[in-house]
């Protein structure tokens, strides 16, 4: 996510820059919230500015998809159904199942497809209970055989994979339905059987006769693949990580800590999302949502009536409402009520804190102490100076490196930012503004003046980019690139967790190759906030059938707003930012050619380089031929006029600067907590405050807790590594000026690039090195100048 307002990219059931065998270990310390958000606090594009300012860019605000227009999913498949997408069974030896007795608990089938529609919180114990103990069975099994024999470096990688592959995707079911369904009894239960999990994960990590196997493995690699070679430094590694080289006693601290760490995290994201469903403005009197468009007003009424106005209507109210991105941000990027800006303002960045209205969630500040110095106790056990040098282990940066990027971006953008702020206040002063301006009122003006000095309205674009039609031109750009069909399937759909999901097919040459979850919509009463990108199974020899091949299938959850009032869901750009940003994070784990699983997709993949294909899709909702097969009149099918285009283009560097400084505040405050810790400061908060005056114009407010709803570093995958996205950005912006260069309008060298893109970058996941990744695409290493030409901030081409 370059810079958006809440979207995640969360790959929830791999941490992608770890090895197989610590998979599992990633899946529950980061409680199936890893990341691919594509989700940053912040959002990277022009019109956003400052009214994101306060958010971070993991979390983008949504897209989704229009239940109206796009055929629901028929209703949950009957048995015969079920068993048609369930014919992809696990291979012998792969962690089957071994007793009748939970035969008939869903999240024990052995299909392609999860029973989602199925699935109780009263299945979770006995079932996740039943399978961490066939993998501490199978671990068994493995451990006596690799000290009775040395096995081939590629059987070995297999049947690491196979020890816990079932497990692994039966728990990241139950994670992924408290993401999108989350209840009381489903939190109940993941508690009480996530202690069990982690031992495992942790005996599996510590495992020295599977270390030693590896270490064996390593002495004889004629005819290893490079892939299985990068697996074997990655598990020898990870092992590592882990803490296989302590004793016995510290290994049992160190599974303590372990355990301590997952129940924080998830006590973390239950705060944050509690915090976020107490909040609701209601609104009554007209004249206090004047200036709200009418896509807010709509959306509004219809989360009234939810709530038990009945007679709620978009032109007389009431209205309510809330910190979901499609409610917050129209509110403070348009509404002319200053305090209703101040009061939404306020409950966003004070969730879960000790400045929070009365029931908004537990108070994560004592949480964010404690996880910096569990972090820090771990960095110090495993010999590492801090936990950020811990976290960049398995990355390509160094986080000397990192803070060189992040300080030389700052050097770029800050003049620049300081002359936006001058030129906005001065602006707010024109239309009667006194006083001093405060962090709800920047996005507010920033909104007026865009309006009148660049004649571009956001919300003029929203009867143009209908989801449906957004789809159908977001899959058209991956035919034309990667020669690839996305096709919705409904009649043979197996079961979901919710009736608005979709379900789609990827073909090449007529063939499968991939299969897509899309939720799109918001659900503030049981789904969390943000976008991501997650997967609900790898490619993958070892777990095929018949000698065959596991076939990929990703999730992509959004939280748009639904389609009210008659009409579609109509999009922002930035909501279609977002859909294509996570589009991307899916292509590269769909569109993997690795047949090791712990090297496919998004598997392996540092850290600080898996944000390059989500970020790198995003420019192409800035291309006139995507564009064109995106935006067309929901009602009259008109396309969008070019005078609009053109001021579209115009904007989209609008306030580029001020945005790219609340990135990197994000970015530095991370780095510092994990390398410096509180350094003599009395709280997370100081530190974040001291870090903004560095990096920001316009400083955080005192009561500001943003920190506390921070789950990216506090209960994802980006602790010491949210810099990750910048530094992606640099990789991401470089890989698509290879299309520039070409020329976009180059149909056959934008195919025949799109081409190289898919065999390098998509295909081969985490089975090469990164940098020679980019350099087989590329022809040469990354350079930030296009990262910089298209924020307008390249020295020559606008900065000052």
């Amino acid at each position: 996510s370059r810079q958006k307002p809440l979207t995640t990219v969360r790959m929830a059931r791999c941490v992608l820059s770890l090895g197989a065998a610590t998979l599992l270990l990633a899946f529950v310390l980061l409680n199936a919230q890893s990341v691919l958000c594509l989700s940053g606090p912040d959002n990277s594009s022009a019109s956003k500015a400052s009214a994101l300012a306060f958010m971070h860019k993991p979390m983008t605000f949504l897209a989704s998809l229009p239940s109206k227009f796009l055929p629901a999913l028929r209703p949950a498949p009957t048995t015969a159904r079920v068993g048609f997408w369930n014919r992809l069974r696990a291979p012998a030896g792969a962690c089957r199942m071994s007793s009748a007795p939970s035969a008939e608990n869903p999240l024990l089938s052995e299909g392609l497809f999860p029973l989602y529609s199925s699935v109780k919180a009263s299945h979770v114990v006995p079932a996740i209970t039943h399978l961490v103990q066939e993998s501490r069975d199978n671990l068994a099994t493995l451990e006596g055989e690799v000290a009775k024999a040395t096995l081939p470096a590629a059987e070995l990688a297999g049947r690491v994979e196979q020890l816990s592959d079932r497990l692994g995707r039966s728990w990241g079911v139950v994670n992924h339905l408290k993401g999108v369904q989350d209840t009381e009894e489903l939190r109940k239960a993941v508690d009480e059987v996530q202690p069990s999990v982690v031992s495992l994960s942790m005996d599996i990590a510590q495992s020295l006769p599977i270390y030693k196997a590896w270490e064996k493995a390593a002495e004889n690699k004629d005819g290893v693949s490079e892939a299985v070679d990068l697996i074997m430094t990655n598990e020898m590694r990870d092992a590592q990580l882990a803490g296989i080289a302590l004793d016995d006693t510290k290994k049992g601290e160190f599974k303590e800590l372990q355990q301590r760490l997952a129940q924080l995290s998830t006590n973390f994201s239950n705060n944050v999302l509690d915090g976020t469903k107490a909040v609701s403005i209601r609104i009554t009197d007209k004249a206090r949502v004047g200036g709200l468009p009418e896509s807010a007003l709509a959306l509004a009424s219809a989360t009234a009536v939810r709530k038990g106005d009945e007679d709620s209507t978009p032109e007389a109210g009431p209205w309510v409402f809330t910190l979901d991105g499609p409610s917050l941000m129209p509110v403070l990027q348009y509404a002319d009520d200053r305090p209703l800006r101040e009061e939404i303002y306020r409950a966003h960045v004070t969730r879960a804190s000790d400045q929070a209205a009365p029931g908004g969630g537990g108070d994560n500040t004592a949480l964010i102490s404690e996880i910096l110095e569990l972090r820090q106790k771990k960095a110090d056990m495993l010999g590492y100076k801090n936990f950020a040098e811990v976290s960049c282990a398995s990355k390509m940066a160094t986080p000397a490196k990192a803070m060189e990027l992040m300080e030389d971006l700052r050097k770029s953008a800050y003049d620049e930012a300081v002359r936006e702020a001058k030129e906005l206040k001065e602006f707010a002063k024109e239309k009667g503004f006194e006083g001093e301006m405060m962090p709800w009122d920047e996005g507010y003006y920033a909104e007026l003046y865009r309006q009148e000095k660049l004649d571009f309205d956001e919300e003029a674009l929203r009867p143009y980019l209908a989801l449906p039609n957004v789809l159908d031109g977001m899959f058209a750009l991956a035919k034309r690139l990667f020669d690839i069909d996305v096709v919705q399937v409904d009649d043979k759909a197996p079961p979901t967790w919710n009736k608005d999901v979709r379900f789609f097919e990827v073909r090449r040459g007529g063939e499968p190759v991939a299969y897509l979850y899309l939720d799109p919509y918001a659900r503030p009463e049981e789904k969390r906030g943000g976008a991501w990108m997650d997967e609900c199974a790898a490619r993958s020899r070892a777990m095929g059938v018949d000698g065959g091949v596991r076939l990929p299938v990703a999730h992509m959850v959004c939280n748009q707003s639904p389609p009210v009032g008659g009409k579609p869901s109509l999009m922002t750009v930035r909501e279609v930012e977002t859909l294509f940003h996570e589009f991307g994070h899916a292509l590269q784990h769909m569109l993997t050619q690795q047949d090791q699983g712990l090297v496919s997709g998004v598997r392996g993949i540092p850290w600080d380089a898996v944000e390059l294909p989500s970020q790198w899709a995003e420019n192409w909702c800035y291309d006139r031929k995507t564009m064109s097969g995106i935006a067309k009149h929901h009602e009259t099918g008109e396309a969008i006029p070019e005078e609009l285009w053109n001021k579209l283009k115009a904007a989209k560097t609008y306030r580029a600067a001020s945005r790219l400084l609340r990135q990197l505040q994000f970015s530095v405050t991370d780095l510092i907590l994990h390398s410096e810790g509180l350094n003599g400061k009395a709280s997370p908060h100081d530190v974040y405050k001291e870090v903004a005056q560095k990096y920001l114009i316009t400083q955080p407010m005192q009561f500001d807790r943003f920190l506390c709803g921070f789950s990216h570093i506090f209960a994802g995958g980006y602790a010491a590594g949210y810099f990750s996205y910048k530094w992606a950005e640099v990789l991401s912006a470089d890989a698509f000026s290879a299309f520039e260069e070409v020329g976009l309008d180059n149909e056959d060298k934008v195919r025949e690039t799109g081409e190289r893109f898919r065999d390098t970058v998509l295909a081969l996941g985490g089975g090469r090195d990164a940098s020679k990744v980019f350099e087989d695409f590329r022809g040469r290493p990354p350079t930030a100048d296009a990262l910089l030409r298209h924020e307008g901030l390249l020295v020559g081409a606008g900065a000052k």
